[in-house]
Order: C-alpha cells, then sequence, then structure tokens
C-alpha cells in the first residue's frame, strides 16, 4: 500500500471520529453527562492529532493540539462543563472538521479561519492553569474487577513528539485509573550543548494500583504504540502485602491488541465502494445466467439429465447464498444517515428561538448503501420543515395546553420487505386551507372542495410551492419538500404525509430495502409477464363468484373472510388484452402495500425468480405502476410492478371514471 493509500485511510478514520466527537458532544450538551463519553472525545482528538502528525498535516495538529488540552483539563475536572464551555467545544469540533476537509481537498483556509475557536480555547486554558487540580477523577466503570498493581514503563521515541503527542496527557489519563505513582529516569539525557529538543530521552516507570484490567491500560497509549516502547508488568498483592511480580508481559505494536497472550485479529476491513458495486453487478450477471440455464434446462427431462439438474440446484443455492452475502456487505444502519439529525435540530431550534426535543428509533434498521446516500437532502429538508413550520412556538403551544418543548420523533424500520421511514412532530399540523387556497391561486387546482385533505396534504410536494408568508434563511422558498420527492422517487421510494389539525404532522419516506437483486414472482396477463415483489404478497386464490361484488363508479371488492378490500384488474391498468376476463376464471394475489391491502386479478402465476434490478428512469423514464424492470432468463425485459403505486393509478383511474360519469 503506498502513501496515498494510508492517506486516505486516515481521512477516512477521521471523518468517522469527528462524527463520533459531534454525537458524544451533543449527547453531553442534552445532559447525559458520563465520564467515559469525555474521555472518547478526547481519545477521538488525541487520534486525529497523531494522524495529522504523520503526514505532515501541521494545521490540524495544531488545531487539535488546544482542543485536547482544553478537553483533559475537563477530564481532570480543572474545567468545569458549564453551557458556555459546551457551546466553546461545539464550535470547536466543527472547525476542527473544517480544516480536516480542507486539508483532505489541499485547499486553502483564510489566515485567521480558526483565530476566535483558537482564543476561546486558549482562555480556558489559561484559566484551568490557575485552578488547583482536585483528586484523580474516577475512571469509567468498566473492566472493572479485583484490585491489582500493575508496573508500567513507558519510554517514548522521539517521532512521538514529532506528532505533537504530550507524554504529560498520557499519563494523567492514566492516573484516571487508580491510584498511581510514578518517577522518571534522566539517565538519557545529554549535555545542554548537545541536546536535541526533539530527542526521546525520558523514560517514566508508573506504580498503578487498579480495579481494570490491562486492556484498559494498553487503550491509553493505544494510539502511540507505533512511537514508543510499552512494558506493562502485573503483580499480585500477597496476604502480609508483599509484592510478587508476576511474568512480565511486553506490549509491542504487533500485539497491542490482544488479550493476555492471544493472537491479534484483524475484526474488519476497509475495501473501496467501486469494488462492492463491481462485486454486486457481477452477482447480477450471474443471476441473471442462472435463470437462462434454468430455463434452458426446463426442456430437457430431468431423469436423462440428472447431474445436470443437480448441478442447477446446487448452482441456485450458491447463488442465493452468495447474493445474500454480497447484498449483506451493501447493507447499513441508517443511523448513518441520522448522524447529522441531532445537530440540525439543535442549530436550527436556536435559530427559531424553539425549545425541541429529538426522539430517535430503530437506527439499527440496515438498508442498502445507495439508500442511504440519498437520504441526507430529504431528511434534512423535512426536520428542518418541522423545526421552522411544525412545531409552534412556547406561547401557542402553551396557549393550547402543551407542553412548550415540542418533540420530533424520527424512526425506521421494515415492514412488507421496504424500509419505512417516519418523521413525527407534535406540532400545529399543515394548514389545508391555505394550501387550497395557495393551489388554487397557483392554478393548480379548480375545486379544492371536492378533494381530500390527504389530497390537499399532497400538494406542498410542488415544484416551488410554498404557504409560508415571508422568506427565512431556514425555507419559504418552495423548493425542499420537491428535493424530498424527487430524491425519493429516483430511487423507487414513495413519500406520504399525515396531517391533524392541533396533533402534528407524520411524513413517511417508503423505500426499497435494496436496488440491485430481489426475489420476484413472475404473473402472466395475456401474452405479457410482469414481476410483483414476493415480499408484498400475502396469499393467492381463485374466489368465487359471490365473493366479487361491484359498488359505485364501477370499483370492485373482494370478500376476504368477512373483510371487503379492494380489487385491482392488472388488465385494465396497463390496457393489455387478457385471457380471462372474471376474477373467478384467473386468479387473485392477495398484496399488502404501504398504504392498503388489495387483490389483484392475473391469468396465472409463472413462477418464483430472482431479478436483477434495472432502472426505468436512468434507462427509460418513469412509469405509473411501475418501479423497475429486470431481464428474464430467455433475454426478454419484464416490468417489475410497485404495488403502492399501482394502487394509486387504481384510484386516479377511479376518480376519472367517476368525472366522466
Amino acid at each position: 500500500m503506498d502513501m496515498q493509500s494510508f492517506r486516505n485511510t486516515y481521512f477516512e478514520e477521521c471523518n468517522e471520529r469527528l462524527q463520533e466527537i459531534e454525537t458524544l458532544l451533543l449527547s453531553l450538551e442534552s445532559g447525559d453527562y458520563n465520564d467515559e463519553h469525555l474521555h472518547a472525545i478526547f481519545r477521538a482528538v488525541h487520534s486525529i492529532k497523531g494522524g495529522a502528525g504523520a503526514f505532515g498535516c501541521d494545521h490540524i495538529v495544531s488545531f487539535a493540539h488546544i482542543f485536547e488540552t482544553v478537553l483533559d483539563r475537563v477530564r481532570d475536572h480543572r474545567l468545569g462543563l458549564d453551557p458556555k464551555l459546551m457551546e466553546v467545544l461545539v464550535t470547536s469540533a466543527d472547525v476542527l472538521a473544517a480544516i480536516v476537509v480542507a486539508t483532505e481537498k489541499n485547499n486553502t483556509l483564510a489566515p485567521d479561519f480558526d483565530a476566535n475557536a483558537r482564543v476561546a480555547l486558549s482562555q480556558y486554558v489559561e484559566d484551568s492553569d490557575t485552578t488547583a487540580k482536585p483528586a484523580a477523577a474516577s475512571a469509567a466503570e468498566t473492566k472493572k474487577g479485583a484490585e491489582r498493581t500493575y508496573t508500567l514503563v513507558f519510554k517514548p521515541h522521539p517521532r512521538l513528539y514529532e506528532k505533537a503527542n504530550e507524554p504529560l496527557l498520557l499519563l494523567r489519563e492514566l492516573g484516571t485509573l487508580g491510584e498511581m505513582s510514578l518517577s522518571v529516569n534522566v539517565d538519557a539525557l545529554p549535555d545542554l550543548s548537545v541536546m536535541d529538543a526533539a530527542g526521546g530521552y525520558l523514560c517514566w516507570t508508573m506504580i498503578l494500583h487498579t480495579t481494570h484490567e490491562k486492556d484498559a491500560l494498553t487503550e491509553v497509549f493505544e494510539f502511540v504504540l507505533d512511537d514508543c516502547d510499552l512494558t506493562i508488568t502485573e503483580t499480585a498483592k500477597t496476604v502480609a502485602g508483599e509484592v510478587k511480580p508476576k511474568t512480565p508481559s511486553e506490549v509491542s505494536p504487533a500485539a497491542a491488541s490482544a488479550s493476555d497472550g492471544g493472537e491479534s485479529k484483524a475484526s474488519s476491513i476497509r475495501v473501496d465502494v467501486d469494488k462492492i458495486d463491481r462485486l454486486v453487478n457481477m452477482v447480477g450477471e450471474l443471476v441473471i445466467t442462472h435463470a437462462m440455464l434454468s430455463q434452458q434446462a426446463e426442456k430437457l427431462t430431468r431423469d436423462g439429465y440428472p447431474h445436470l439438474a443437480r448441478g442447477i440446484e446446487e448452482l441456485s443455492t450458491n447463488t442465493r447464498e452468495l447474493q445474500d452475502h454480497v447484498m449483506a456487505i451493501r447493507a447499513q444502519p441508517v443511523k448513518i444517515a441520522f448522524a447529522r439529525i441531532p445537530r440540525l435540530v439543535r442549530d436550527v431550534s436556536k435559530d427559531v428561538n424553539k425549545q425541541i426535543k429529538l426522539v430517535m428509533t430503530g437506527e439499527e434498521t440496515e438498508v442498502d448503501k445507495t439508500v442511504i446516500e440519498n437520504l441526507a437532502d430529504p431528511l434534512t429538508h423535512l426536520i428542518r420543515n418541522a423545526v421552522d413550520h411544525g412545531i409552534e412556538d412556547a406561547a401557542t403551544r402553551e396557549a393550547a395546553g402543551k407542553p412548550t418543548e415540542g418533540t420530533i420523533t424520527l424512526s425506521a424500520g421494515h415492514r412488507s420487505g421496504r424500509i419505512l421511514i417516519e418523521i413525527r412532530d407534535d406540532g400545529g399540523g399543515l394548514n389545508t386551507k391555505k394550501i387550497a387556497q395557495k393551489a388554487k391561486d397557483r392554478g393548480l387546482i379548480d375545486n379544492p372542495e371536492l378533494m381530500s385533505a390527504d389530497e390537499l396534504h399532497q400538494l406542498i410536494f410542488h415544484p416551488g410551492f410554498s404557504t409560508a408568508d415571508q422568506v427565512s434563511n431556514i425555507s419559504g422558498r418552495g423548493v425542499g419538500m420537491d428535493v424530498v420527492k424527487r430524491n425519493i422517487q429516483s430511487i423507487g421510494g414513495k413519500v406520504y404525509v399525515k396531517s391533524e389539525p392541533g396533533v402534528g404532522s407524520r411524513f413517511t419516506l417508503s423505500l426499497p430495502l435494496t436496488l440491485a437483486v430481489m426475489d420476484g414472482m413472475i404473473v402472466r396477463v395475456g401474452s405479457q409477464k410482469l414481476i410483483l415483489p414476493i415480499s408484498n404478497i400475502v396469499e393467492s386464490l381463485r374466489p368465487r363468484r359471490e365473493d366479487v361484488s361491484t359498488i359505485t363508479e364501477g370499483g370492485e371488492v373482494l370478500d376476504l373472510r368477512d373483510k371487503y378490500i379492494p380489487l385491482l384488474r392488472l388488465n385494465r391498468l396497463f390496457n393489455i388484452p387478457a385471457r380471462y376476463q372474471e376474477p373467478w376464471e384467473g386468479l387473485l394475489l392477495i398484496v399488502e402495500s404501504e398504504q392498503t391491502t388489495f387483490a389483484l386479478f392475473v391469468d396465472e402465476l409463472v413462477g418464483k425468480q430472482q431479478v436483477v434490478i434495472k432502472s426505468l428512469e436512468e434507462n427509460y423514464d418513469p412509469v405509473e405502476g411501475i418501479s423497475s424492470a429486470t431481464i428474464l432468463g430467455d433475454g426478454s425485459v419484464a416490468l417489475i410492478l410497485d404495488p403502492a403505486s399501482l394502487y394509486e393509478l387504481h384510484s386516479k383511474q377511479g376518480d376519472a371514471l367517476a368525472c366522466a360519469a
């Protein structure tokens, strides 16, 4: 691996640590104080600084140094974590992130870019220097057991200092783990006339009485293990109080992460996203090839070619397993997309002077990485909209008998083979009358009184539509909701909104779990083959004549175990000549979408098949009722149905018939 590859890996790790810093700082600011949070923030900043020193990124090193110094004083309880300091730390995290980004892209920042943050941090360092250091703070309550004694010998190499690391900070952190005494060996110090200021001449010996295990001690030095000699020796106290030394344990860089003599094993590796994408594409081609072979093999008798039949079955099993593993590699938890939301709510609520609590659930729900990448803008616009328009100000809420603090809930979960992300607020709800009037004034609708509240609410996604009386730096330009709809539709998703006056609004994003491969059921209507996602199919049946009824304006319903559900004729939706004209002659599929359950009338089921998803928007144009397309084993193209869009298309056709009548 060349130096550029190491540099790229460093900045990837920087981005992860910067996100960790922000998340933990916001947790501290919200009142969830935890010593371990402080330690984790300090270690993250220290790690960023250490790596920057290795690559000569002096700007990162110098700012991270003063940042970690203040954090160390907070950990050392020489600085109190009040709201003013909390604001300085959050701002400093932003400044550090900006310096990292600029350094990674080789951009030049203004000479005084970080001046204000440096001044604020320096002031806290000066203030803490005049404050007496209290007794060592108690360590985090992790990995504790019986009290034991360790002897540590720590000798830094010159390059440790070159990377702007300070042994003093490391020794202070070690001291938080228990009762410690130390001595320094200065035998290697040369005469002052020949001394190198960056030389590693000092060696420290520490005696530590602690209830922590050895791993906790090693963790203190984890960022400098390659730049020092470190020996940790555990000793055991006898009943008489004597100390009996145990076998020394040399902690080398190669074995730094090993537990009590175990082998060091990598738990994960970094792989370029392009390599994964190429692997996914190859799996897709393999799925298509398997489908082709299976279709050709159907023409041969199983008895005549038993080995071929068994081989194709094994290929099917192996292809399925390979596809599952590759999809698992691409899957990522939605917390990656949720991570920036707490900061967004914090900043926007301060701008509009509102008290807002954010509740997040389902962050571990996994979805395809491509879906994750397209969630950032929609979530940003929906959250900003909820803060600015959804939640009322404190006085209005109090007058309505609500808590002055509003609540926004962001959740994720699986349903019917898709992922649903909901953004709910307990605000005043959408102003339906205002939406209707604005839409009428713009010529979008003629008779709003004939539309339901849900239909009117969907108008907010129209390009340029806004009910704001004035434009602010947060919202009001009418572009946010349009961006939400376009971005979600581009990945085969849908956006739904429900709102109740005085109670609040709920925006639901319905998204595909993957954009690569899925299990589909091939159905036939006339001469056409279409694909329906198996995850949406509840059951299939052939109804009795008396189970099908016609309602007002020609609509049909199915009596399914004393429950009436809409009946959709696929041949009518797409104007396809069908083999059967009546539902009791063909087959009904009971389909569950995000919004409803309905019966879908088809001629027959052809069979189940894994299909490779091909985007219609990228290769053709969007088609109502269709989510994407695929290539079948015979090389023909089949369209993949979108259950939710099918029902919307059915509703539109019903409305058109009603208007014509």
